[in-house]
């Protein structure tokens, strides 16, 4: 495979992406009415919470959209969205140990409905941001019994769940990402296949000599340690494939 770049706006459409826009929103409104000065005097735990949010959203974003580019950067991007996750869902489960609140089990009708419910399939059109804004709110619409609850017990349970369902989604985006880096290769592998493969059309153009063992092509190199140090030579283009040398 070799590098291929181009923009990619792909996130769009990824259920991952779609929740942790309505669990930013959701947190900032519950953030707005429930982090009052009482319980956070020097607006941190506000601040916090809010930037945790958004950090998921923008993660997966900036991840993706690299996927044309480096597998590497999309995994670690995508890595750090979960932990921005499980920092905001650990501020969610704090409030409610200091509530003294439950936390919803499993088994728990309003967490059984959040943990199931499905995103509608995106339908975009050129008006990609428009479409996609009215998507959001629409799918946003489906947990606002929830999510804009003037409990705000209700909201935490809530949201922590939210969290642990983008947690999982990621979780597989990783596992497929894993894959395909084991099949193909990263960025830093592609990228020296593109040099390779371009050093190879030039030795083809420029005349090079065949390989003495197998006959293809061979590429000026250099040698880059022991007594030859910096001595140029003629290597196979199919190294390590093949070992033919020539002198220059």
């Amino acid at each position: 495979m070799g590098v291929d770049i181009k923009f990619s706006q792909s996130y769009f459409w990824l259920d991952s992406w779609i929740m942790a826009n309505i669990i930013q929103l959701g947190t900032v409104s519950f953030c707005d009415r429930f982090v009052d000065y009482k319980i956070d005097p020097c607006r941190r735990l506000y601040d916090q919470m809010v930037l945790a949010a958004r950090c998921c959203t923008a993660n997966i974003a900036e991840g993706t959209a690299r996927y044309s580019t480096s597998i590497e950067t999309e995994m670690r991007l995508l890595d750090v969205a979960r932990a921005s996750l499980d920092e905001l869902q650990g501020d969610f489960f704090h409030y409610l140990l200091r509530c003294k609140a439950e936390v919803w089990a499993i088994g728990n009708s309003d967490r059984e409905t959040l943990w199931t419910m499905k995103l509608d399939t995106p339908q975009y059109s050129n008006s990609l941001f428009h479409d996609a804004a009215e998507h959001i709110l629409k799918q946003k619409a489906k947990f606002t019994p929830w999510i804009d609850s003037d409990v705000p017990t209700v909201v935490a349970n809530a949201l922590l769940i939210l969290c642990a369902r983008v947690n999982r989604m990621l979780e597989s985006q990783l596992q497929s990402l894993l894959k395909r880096f084991r099949q193909q290769g990263g960025f830093t592998e592609n990228m020296t296949s593109e040099r390779i493969e371009a050093k190879r059309q030039q030795s083809k153009e420029g005349g090079a000599p065949s390989c003495p063992k197998c006959g293809k092509p061979m590429i000026r190199r250099m040698q880059k340690k022991g007594q030859g140090q910096g001595r140029e030579f003629w290597g196979c283009s199919d190294y390590p494939g093949c070992n033919g040398i020539k002198s220059i």
